[in-house]
């Protein structure tokens, strides 16, 4: 998300030195996205300079469709993937990012009325079985982590792409043990929840007006959401030497996890990410009482979705 520009503008010549310095250190795994941007031109460019062992690349199908409540609220399949769109963005993807085969192609959005087969998905399969991707995945719209699990138990794919955090780990709770059972990978997103769980917000912080998170973080009083961060601080540093390094050891602390993706487009994000490495596990203790005592369930991307109606600005103006 990072590469097109959705947390603001960035240099594409920064971005493509990011991505070189995260696989000479030894980074393995990329997620895109045809949603992203020109994130997989970028991508592509920087492959072409990369002289090692080639990284695992994961990118989505773009799902079609002006009306953002699509992501909100379950959308017609035929609607949001028509015919050929499948396997126009895979060829599209493939020359975008000079590759010969995808590693995992997902489908930038599923919801479970499009049930556990159909054209949709014999379309992936059969690109599959041509050689174009490796595997198939998918990614689901927001927080309500369980509506893969239909698609998860009927075998059909092979890797998830769910939201998990400090704030939201419900996806331990049952996709993520389902997904181990049934050998399907799970790639955690929003495992910073948008930056929130970096240590960098505070109440004045202000973002660009194409930055995804300006008004995100203001859903509520912004206060609110400082508030959950400060009470996070009591493991600062014992458990991790800042708030990002406790927020990816809690998401990487589950066997069920496969692997844990950040935007790290800018140097200065990568370099801070990667010292957790260096780093001792969490203990037991503390990712217990992270994963009971600090949830926070909520949807941020509601105000994304949905247009305020009376009831909204009633609310917020008793809480001003």
């Amino acid at each position: 998300m990072g590469l097109g520009g959705t947390f603001g503008k960035f240099n594409e010549s920064e971005g493509i030195g990011a991505l070189l310095s995260y696989l000479e250190a030894g980074g393995n795994f990329i997620d895109t996205a045809r949603h992203y941007g020109n994130s997989e031109e970028i991508i592509g460019k920087a492959l072409k300079q990369w002289k090692g062992e080639p990284p695992f690349i994961a990118t989505k199908i773009q799902s079609h469709g002006v009306d953002n409540t699509r992501w909100a609220i379950p959308s017609n399949v035929e609607e949001t993937f028509p015919k050929k769109l499948i396997r126009q963005n895979t060829e599209d993807s493939l020359r975008l990012l000079g590759v010969e085969k995808i590693d995992c192609m997902q489908l930038h959005l599923y919801w479970p009325n499009w049930g556990v087969k159909g054209y949709w998905l014999d379309e992936l399969v059969k690109l599959k079985d041509e050689g174009k991707i490796g595997s198939i995945g998918v990614s689901l719209p927001d927080h309500r982590c369980d509506i893969g699990l239909p698609l998860v138990l009927s075998g059909g794919i092979d890797a998830v792409q769910v939201i998990i955090n400090i704030f939201d780990p419900l996806a331990l709770d049952c996709l993520v043990p389902t997904c181990k059972e049934n050998n399907v990978a799970v790639i955690a997103r929003c495992i910073l929840d948008e930056g929130g769980l970096t240590g960098t917000l505070d109440e004045n912080t202000a973002f660009e007006a194409q930055d995804f998170r300006n008004t995100y973080f203001d859903y509520m009083p912004r206060k609110l959401y400082i508030e959950r961060i400060n009470q996070l601080k009591k493991f600062i540093p014992s458990e991790a030497g800042s708030l990002a390094r406790l927020a990816i050891k809690f998401v990487l602390t589950s066997d069920g996890v496969t692997t844990a993706i950040a935007s790290m487009h800018l140097k200065k994000y990568l370099s801070d990410n990667l010292q957790v490495l260096e780093e001792s596990p969490l203990s037991v203790e503390s990712f217990r009482e992270l994963r009971t005592r600090h949830r926070w369930i909520k949807n941020l991307y509601t105000d994304k979705y949905w247009q305020k109606n009376d009831l909204d600005i009633a609310n917020e103006a008793q809480t001003k």
